[in-house]
């Protein structure tokens, strides 16, 4: 028992030292310089040319291709480009789905906002979130924990949304409410 116990509390350990992980990024800090993802075209995008006039909110959800939560998400936050957009704000999305599976899944559901690709979740581990309860043999190994960020024109965090449960996701007014107290 004791050494099962021993097993099951080094694995969580084996995980994060198998991946670079930076801290979670926080309100105030700077995304990664070497922000890029490739969009559902296969081109390679920049925070700069997915930012709007005023900033961005940028999902990342896990996967559009098996997650029932972010494929919600993904749908209902359809409304929101018009919205965002007379505040200044882009809407864009990332997680490390392949650009194809973003391409089907934008063609599908009339996708309205950018869809970015983060291969090797090299993104999302730069931005400290990484869901570490995966081990690297399990087809979630990569996801990132269900988060929406505010971010400015200059790249600055301004507000953050996560929950500890990747099924609990804001819904739009509240990532409307975020923006505006941004």
């Amino acid at each position: 028992m004791r050494r099962a116990l021993s097993f099951a509390l080094a694995i969580p350990l084996v995980v994060t030292a198998a991946v670079a992980l930076a801290a979670p990024i926080a309100i105030g800090d700077k995304v990664p310089a070497n922000f890029t993802a490739t969009d559902i075209a296969g081109k390679p995008r920049t925070f700069p040319s997915i930012a709007g006039k005023k900033g961005t909110v940028l999902i990342f959800f896990r996967s559009a291709a098996w997650c029932p939560y972010c494929q919600k998400q993904l749908k209902e936050v359809r409304a929101l480009p018009a919205e965002l957009g007379k505040r200044g704000y882009s809407l864009a999305a990332i997680s490390y789905d392949p650009p194809a599976t973003l391409a089907a899944f934008t063609a599908k559901q009339e996708v309205n906002y950018t869809l970015l690709s983060d291969a090797g979740s090299r993104m999302i581990d730069a931005f400290g979130l990484r869901d570490t309860n995966y081990a690297k043999d399990s087809p979630a190994f990569g996801v990132p924990r269900a988060t929406i960020l505010v971010i400015d024109a200059e790249g600055v965090v301004q507000k953050k949304l996560t929950a500890d449960d990747y099924k609990i996701r804001p819904n739009n007014d509240a990532i409307l409410a975020a923006v505006d107290a941004g």
